[in-house]
């Protein structure tokens, strides 16, 4: 069992004098101590996460709990248990035959968590007879499988299932991004327009199913002004895991992000990182050398803070 909790400085600070006895001689990085508190090992952060492992975690957490209770009464307790997220975890990946073996349309979407290439959003229906077919395959999340892969296997999948996708370009969504267009906002319009699509195209569906980015009622007001709104939905967290045409909406909205963020690359001349992490900021750095901040406008999506970051590194002034 692993039972994790934020402590307060005031906190933090008995804990060190209580386990100055008990400490390990060596310290994880980042870590303050790591001390053993009968059968269960404590490890307390610099940041004021306090770990417990053990048999006993669930004891020996508690008694730091209360105290964190007392010393600030006004402050709320964040802990996180393993078992419980576990079985939360189950409950949640709990696969519903009914939908999952049903006619469905599912739709997904890939990119957004990229600093640079497209949002793909895409809407895919799946039959019950086509069900074994992609099974057989290996249709799993896309999350799951490597770019050879999915580069592998989506030709096979598009010359059986029907599918409807919107390439929408970072120069598009940095015109449309603002304090009243956010990313969800546009993923949701995304989303509302594929299923439109596929829907007037293919009627003999049972279930519509969305991977839940956002609670319904907030899905449904961001589309409020937008016509042919599509409301017969079924939200689901962990989607591509419980419906094949979601699963098949991912792995195609994957292919076509790897197609165009390839296109991208190659016109750059510059192998360009997936994701929004620090290499993404130094290529970024290497592409307004090159081609002038002008360029970012067009291939990267301006509101991430990767942008912020790479006009410190080449001091531009905002």
């Amino acid at each position: 069992m692993t039972i994790t909790v934020k402590v307060s400085e005031n906190t933090k600070q008995e804990m060190i004098e209580f386990f100055e006895d008990f400490k390990r001689p060596k310290t994880p990085a980042y870590a303050v101590f790591q001390a053993d508190d009968a059968d269960t090992v404590v490890t307390l952060y610099e940041s004021g996460k306090a770990v417990f492992q053990g048999i006993s975690a669930d004891i020996s957490a508690q008694m730091w709990i209360e105290r964190e209770r007392h010393l600030n009464p006004l402050k709320k307790v964040e802990t996180t248990n393993s078992e419980q997220k576990e079985k939360k975890e189950k409950i949640e990946n709990k696969i519903d035959s009914k939908i999952y073996y049903a006619n469905t349309i599912g739709s997904d979407e890939v990119g957004t968590g990229d600093y640079f290439g497209p949002i793909v959003v895409t809407s895919a229906y799946v039959r019950k007879e086509d069900i074994s077919f992609l099974e057989e395959l290996g249709v799993k999340d896309s999350k799951k499988l490597t770019d050879e892969k999915i580069l592998s296997i989506v030709p096979k999948i598009i010359e059986k299932i029907k599918y409807n996708s919107i390439i929408f370009s970072n120069k598009e969504y940095n015109l449309k991004y603002s304090t009243d267009i956010n990313m969800n906002k546009i993923k949701a319009i995304l989303h509302n327009k594929v299923l439109f699509n596929l829907s007037n195209e293919e009627k003999n569906y049972d279930y519509m199913v969305v991977d839940q980015f956002a609670k319904p009622y907030v899905y449904f007001n961001y589309l409020k002004n937008i016509p042919n709104t599509v409301r017969n939905i079924t939200f689901m967290t962990k989607a591509e895991d419980k419906c094949l045409s979601v699963a098949c909406a991912s792995l195609i909205s994957r292919y076509i992000f790897i197609k165009e963020f390839s296109k991208i690359s190659k016109d750059l001349g510059i192998l360009l990182p997936k994701g929004a992490s620090n290499c993404v900021d130094d290529v970024g750095v290497k592409i307004v050398e090159k081609y002038g901040f002008e360029k970012l406008e067009e291939i990267a999506k301006l509101s991430f803070k990767n942008t912020e970051k790479i006009k410190e590194k080449l001091k531009i002034q905002n």
